[in-house]
């Protein structure tokens, strides 16, 4: 029974051996394509020397290296198992379940000697990790069954992009760079480049169109590169084929860059067909790997081929491997078992096999032949990653062993068995320098870094025309644009681009459909430029730089004293404060003078201190807003009005009483003597000031900057405000009470107009609060309707001091000019008059009243008589703080 499974384990297929198992203290497995595909029925098929023979010595070249070396797994030895999957996916999954059977559990409780003892069967070795396969759909096939038992595959040679999925292939690895690098690296070369409108190019075909399709979908998933056009070249192109081809390309000029995944041959005529367009410079070609650095593609139309990028992968060759298998013989190399084949292969000769005939057409194998030597030998190019992918295992078991088994010689418990899944992290984690000297490690999904060298075709202003190297991909482009040169030594990178950057605060209104295509929109008003697509309105105390990519904070401005908005506002007041004081100080100096006397000297005090306010509410106006400045505004800016207004409205309510009184009674009125009016005055004035110290309580004085007043279209103009915080209705509320105190007292004004003026100053005082009434009647549209003036703050502030200075001056011109007038020009009319009767004065006015009835009444047409009643008008003539009784 031993011997039975022993033969199932080392059964041949056919005339082929089907595994080399070298003996080792942790064994690796290895799957290579030692032979093609077999015809029909057949599984394998003729020995490959390269792809097969060339690799699998590869693996026992590194594993001689690996055992060799002291201080990679010291005291540990690496063993193999190869096999051979034939090229073959469905062939390969079979062979590869020798790698799980020691995983396999398998019941023999039921499988007896003919002796009735137990059997003894042989333990099959387990395989720690695979090295392979070579083709994708093998690694594919075998990766779905080593996954399941936890066994992790570096693969030397299997690049199909569908193998990253780290999902559904979580124990692979690779050591290859996958197919999609080439693309994200032609991607790569041309955003460089600064492109973003390309055409693609490709031979029909799975290595035209898949390229072409990788291309196209990296570049989508990158964003900012479009493909104008993806046209194919015809397996059997048609004459003309590729002049409508160029003639397509020509139909979208912008798109200048082409992206070519070609044969060969289809590059050449390509080529061909753009310089019988006479389009020499035009196209700027990025070429695969099949253009790569070969002179056959250009040969003829180096002209057309000018500024071509392409890239070829970077391979090396690896001297110590021609060493080792250039004294490969049959003597020294009885481990491989398929290397007789091989031998026979090569050297084209027979071995002599006991019981088979030699063909009489070979000659006889003597053994004495040499690779190399007697036959044609070029390193096979993915011998460099066989090596690198051995030596990555053998790294992550080094570090594995480390790490479990610190001190210890030889593998110790921990990793007996190893653990796949533990094997795996380590595995993805290293980093050490391969076999041609470049860094061997892996991405996540267990991919290898591309690596790439990108040339240049170059024919002017150089040494040695050709391909010139510029630069390399690793993950990661290195392009040195400075070396580059185009069509007629032009060092600038041509454009291929469907529509030109948008200069700055410009944004990019997209085309639909076309997102490399878009028009530029300026961003306008208080926008700027937030990104590449959307404007933002600058805050609100903020305006757009001149070139619209930020925002600036807005300038500040008050009213200056030097403005010529404040120079005729401060002169009105200078001079009204000046003539204000002139005023007080006569009737200062000439206070106990009969016509200060007459004057109501109390009241007349009192009323000049309001203008005198007036005055002074312009240079609070002017002055810098500030807390105690705004402060004074509001107090200062209704009280001298309402100081004014409230005297006069005294005494023209003091005479309407009086005169209406004298019609009907000789009886004085209530509340006539001055310490009454000056309680009356205070107490209209107290309203005013009661309504401000409320104003304060419920919202404290304080400043504001608003930048909605001057903030016209153009935003250079904009402007901040300093200001208090008094709107214009909190003005106008402000000023509201003065105005309802003009207005009463333009009433009474109006109603003691027939007073006689030689007794009372009703007279003047109607003429000052008609002309106040049209001053503020002015105002009102003036201030209201600059409200949208750029210069609103300007000439609603003039407007508002210089109405108050001419209303001051209205009221200081009426009532106390004529009387200074007098008492410094006419000094000899400031005298007391005698007094006279109250009988006599009576009599006279009674008099004059009849005589002016009688009068009316003939001007009628009328005789009317009267009842002879005493109508008696109770004036006070101001004298000495007396009251007559005059009877008129």
């Amino acid at each position: 029974i031993t011997m039975t499974i022993t033969s199932l384990s080392w059964s041949h297929q056919g005339m082929h051996p089907r595994s080399i198992k070298i003996e080792g203290d942790i064994t690796l497995g290895g799957l290579f394509p030692v032979h093609a595909k077999g015809p029909a029925g057949v599984p394998c098929g003729e020995i490959k020397k390269e792809k097969g023979i060339h690799r699998l010595e590869a693996m026992l070249y590194a594993l001689d290296q690996i055992n060799s070396d002291p201080d990679l797994l010291p005291n540990i030895t690496l063993g193999a198992r190869i096999l051979d999957t034939c090229s073959r996916d469905t062939y390969a999954l079979e062979q590869s379940l020798t790698f799980v059977q020691a995983l396999i559990q398998k019941d023999t409780s039921d499988i007896r000697c003919s002796n009735g003892e137990p059997p003894i069967i042989r333990k099959p070795e387990r395989v720690v990790g695979v090295i392979g396969a070579s083709g994708s759909s093998v690694s594919i096939m075998v990766a779905n069954v080593l996954r399941l038992f936890e066994i992790p595959q570096i693969s030397y040679a299997s690049t199909s992009p569908e193998l990253s999925d780290n999902n559904r292939y979580d124990f692979f690895s690779r050591v290859v760079p996958p197919d999609s690098y080439q693309a994200q690296a032609m991607v790569d070369i041309v955003k460089a480049m600064g492109w973003n409108y390309v055409s693609t190019l490709a031979s029909e075909g799975n290595y035209g169109e898949s390229g072409v399709d990788a291309f196209i979908q990296i570049s989508r998933e990158a964003g900012g590169l479009c493909v104008a056009q993806s046209l194919k070249i015809p397996r059997d192109p048609k004459p003309g084929e590729f002049d409508k081809i160029i003639k397509r390309l020509m139909e979208t000029s912008n798109a200048r860059g082409v992206i070519i995944f070609a044969s060969e041959d289809d590059i050449k005529r390509v080529l061909e067909a753009a310089k019988r367009a006479n389009l020499t410079g035009q196209f700027l070609f990025v070429g695969s790997d099949s253009w790569g650095a070969k002179i056959t593609p250009i040969l003829d139309q180096e002209d057309m081929a000018e500024g071509a990028v392409t890239i070829l992968p970077k391979r090396a060759s690896i001297e110590g491997f021609d060493q080792y298998f250039t004294s490969r013989s049959l003597e020294n190399n009885r481990r491989n078992i398929w290397f007789a084949e091989f031998w026979e292969d090569d050297f084209r000769c027979k071995l002599t096999r006991p019981g088979i005939k030699i063909d009489s057409e070979k000659k006889k194998c003597t053994g004495n032949e040499r690779v190399s030597r007697d036959s044609t030998y070029e390193q096979e190019g993915k011998v460099q990653f066989v090596i690198d992918a051995v030596y990555a295992m053998a790294h992550a078991l080094h570090n594995m062993h480390q790490d479990l088994c610190p001190g210890s010689t030889g593998v110790c418990d921990k990793m007996d068995p190893v653990e796949g899944r533990l094997l795996l992290s380590y595995i993805r984690s290293v980093n050490f320098n391969g076999s041609a000297g470049t860094g061997v490690l892996f991405n996540e999904n267990g991919d290898a870094p591309g690596r790439y060298d990108i040339f240049q075709y170059q024919v002017t202003n150089i040494t040695n025309p050709g391909y010139k190297v510029i630069g390399q991909w690793t993950n990661n482009l290195r392009l040195n644009l400075e070396e580059m040169q185009w069509s007629g030594g032009n060092k600038q990178v041509p454009d291929s681009v469907c529509s030109f950057p948008c200069n700055p605060g410009e944004r990019k209104k997209m085309v639909k459909g076309v997102p490399c295509c878009w028009h530029c929109e300026l961003c306008d008003g208080y926008h700027y430029q937030l990104d590449e697509f959307n404007c933002e309105l600058c805050p609100f105390n903020m305006r757009p730089t001149p070139n619209r990519t930020g925002c600036r904070p807005t300038p500040i401005i008050k009213l200056e004293w030097h403005s010529p908005w404040a120079i005729i506002p401060v002169f009105l007041a200078i001079l009204g404060i000046l003539a204000t004081s002139s005023v007080v100080l006569t009737f200062v100096r000439f206070n106990d003078t009969p016509i200060v006397r007459a004057s109501g000297r109390e009241l007349s005090y009192v009323l000049l201190t309001g203008i005198f306010l007036i005055y002074l509410i312009t240079f609070l106006m002017i002055a810098e807003p500030g807390a105690v400045v705004c402060a004074f505004r509001r107090l200062l800016l209704g009280l001298g009005m309402s100081i004014t207004y409230s005297a006069m409205l005294t005494k023209t309510n003091r005479i309407y009483r009086i005169f209406e009184q004298g019609k009907k009674s000789v009886t004085p009125p209530r509340f006539i003597s001055p310490t009454s009016q000056l309680a009356i005055t205070f107490t209209l004035i107290s309203v005013q000031v009661v309504g401000v110290f409320v104003w304060f309580g419920v919202v404290p004085p304080h400043t504001i900057i608003d930048y909605e007043e001057l903030r016209p279209p153009n935003p250079e103009l904009a402007r901040g405000i300093l200001k208090c915080d008094m709107s214009d209705l909190s003005l106008i509320c402000c000023l509201s009470y003065s105005i309802v105190l003009m207005v009463t007292c333009t009433v009474y004004a109006v109603k003691s107009r027939g007073v006689p003026e030689t007794f009372n100053e009703a007279k003047p005082i109607g003429f000052t609060m008609y002309t106040t009434c049209i001053i503020w009647l002015a105002f009102v549209p003036i201030f209201f309707g600059t409200a949208q003036s750029t210069e609103k703050m300007y000439i609603q502030t003039t407007t508002l001091t210089v109405s108050m200075s001419l209303s001051a001056y209205v009221s200081l011109g009426m009532l106390y000019i004529p009387k200074v007038y007098v008492i410094i020009f006419h000094p000899e009319q400031n005298v007391q008059k005698r007094k006279r009767s109250f009988k006599a004065v009576a009599q006279a006015a009674t008099m004059s009243t009849r005589l002016s009835q009688k009068s009316n009444d003939k001007q009628n047409g009328e005789t009317k008589i009267e009842p002879e009643r005493p109508q008696c008008v109770l004036l006070r003539l101001l004298v000495d703080r007396n009251v007559e009784f005059i009877c008129m």
